[in-house]
């Protein structure tokens, strides 16, 4: 099947199948992700999940192509998704290949590929936030399972998740970032609790989770024990570059920016329309050349996992323009719509839109935030002195905040 024949199917099978998948206008966050996973199910059973991986690992055994010209079609469509679909299909799947063994590599790519189970990430904790090496929880050996104890916090979508990645401290007396392990653990295993953490949006999709006693089997470890920060080091990657997995580059697809055209025709603005203004035009033109530059350098970067070849230092740069990207976008269209960004009219409802600006910010600190990319960006890209470290070589429970 040509390139032509494969999109024209696949648009076919989207008209088909998109409409009856479609989120209601009010939905709750557990349904939002329920009717996701019954969306990732459907695309399974006709060979549009991970299209272009081994069908062994739950693909479709298809091409890179394959899966470019899908995602190009599929993004016409409104279909449903959240956040957490990233960390089961990108994140974990990437995080395995990496450090997996075989064994994980199918067992998980069958369950998370064909949407019998959602990922989330619990990484941060109380007292360790952008420093993810200081983290408390403990994993102790016991037999053929780990013990784990500690709370970890601001976990996304870990209220309705069905596994979870989890990095804990297996070796107090090494080094903090040495002394760490990693875990997939079932998030309902006993002594696992998760409290949703209610936000002042009114969504609860923000949790903390507490592990007491909690027993882990070892096969649920990934890599080695104190492998644990390369582990999380390789799902922070996929993280922040987010240009690997199912081939999605949102935000701007050049559909969206042509309906972004649209809406400014449409809009009015003195005697005439918001798109008769020169700096409108300006500011849609910079958005469409910002998203087609991260789509060239994402391909790139594809190209380059697909050949084996290492990601260059400069990656974060996906991230540092993606992230501001996306709230710069919601207060252009807020600044479209006047006061109907901010709320309802009987005319225009549009109100989501200072929402989706607010929760916009939340997108410069996920994945690490704005500073460390730049740390990042000037140590390893251009080669800049690095910050001093005076705990680098200390054990950590030698450290004031070491247990």
């Amino acid at each position: 099947m040509n390139d032509e024949e494969y999109r024209e199917q696949a648009r076919q099978w989207l008209q088909a199948h998109v409409p009856k998948h479609l989120l209601p206008e009010s939905c709750s966050d557990s349904e939002t992700i329920e009717r996701v996973m019954a969306w990732v199910s459907e695309k399974h059973k006709a060979g549009y999940s991970a299209i272009n991986h081994p069908e062994k690992y739950g693909g479709a055994g298809g091409t890179e192509r394959q899966a470019a010209i899908f995602a190009e079609e599929e993004a016409k469509f409104d279909t449903p998704d959240y956040g957490g679909t990233v960390i089961g299909m990108n994140m974990t799947m990437d995080l395995l290949q990496a450090h997996g063994t075989e064994a994980q590599r199918i067992k998980y790519g069958k369950l998370i590929r064909s949407g019998r189970a959602n990922v989330c990430q619990m990484f941060s904790e109380p007292s360790a936030g952008s420093d993810l090496a200081g983290i408390r929880t403990k994993a102790v050996k016991q037999g053929d399972n780990w013990i784990l104890n500690g709370q970890k916090v601001w976990s996304s979508y870990a209220m309705d998740a069905d596994l979870g990645l989890l990095v804990a401290r297996c070796d107090p007396n090494v080094p903090k970032h040495k002394g760490l392990i990693f875990f997939i653990v079932d998030m309902k295993a006993p002594g696992l609790e998760v409290r949703p953490i209610r936000q002042i949006s009114g969504r609860r999709d923000f949790n903390e989770i507490f592990l007491t006693d909690c027993a882990i089997p070892d096969d649920c470890r990934v890599g080695a024990e104190g492998d644990g920060w390369n582990c999380c080091m390789t799902i922070l990657s996929t993280e922040r570059n987010q240009a690997k997995g199912d081939h999605t580059f949102p935000e701007l697809e050049p559909e969206r920016v042509i309906k972004l055209i649209e809406q400014a025709r449409s809009v009015r603005k003195g005697d005439g329309y918001a798109i008769d203004s020169a700096l409108v035009r300006a500011r849609i033109a910079r958005f469409a050349v910002m998203e087609e530059g991260l789509r060239n350098f994402g391909r790139r970067l594809i190209s380059m996992r697909r050949h084996d070849l290492p990601l260059p230092p400069t990656t974060p740069v996906m991230k540092l323009t993606r992230a501001p990207k996306k709230q710069q976008l919601n207060a252009f269209l807020m600044d479209l719509d006047g006061y109907s960004g901010l709320f309802s009219d009987s005319e225009t409802d549009r109100s989501d839109l200072f929402y989706r600006y607010c929760r916009a910010a939340a997108d410069r600190v996920a994945g690490g935030t704005q500073e460390i990319m730049l740390n990042q960006l000037s140590e390893n890209a251009l080669g800049m002195p690095r910050e001093p470290r005076v705990d680098k070589s200390v054990p950590f429970n030698q450290l004031p905040s070491g247990s």
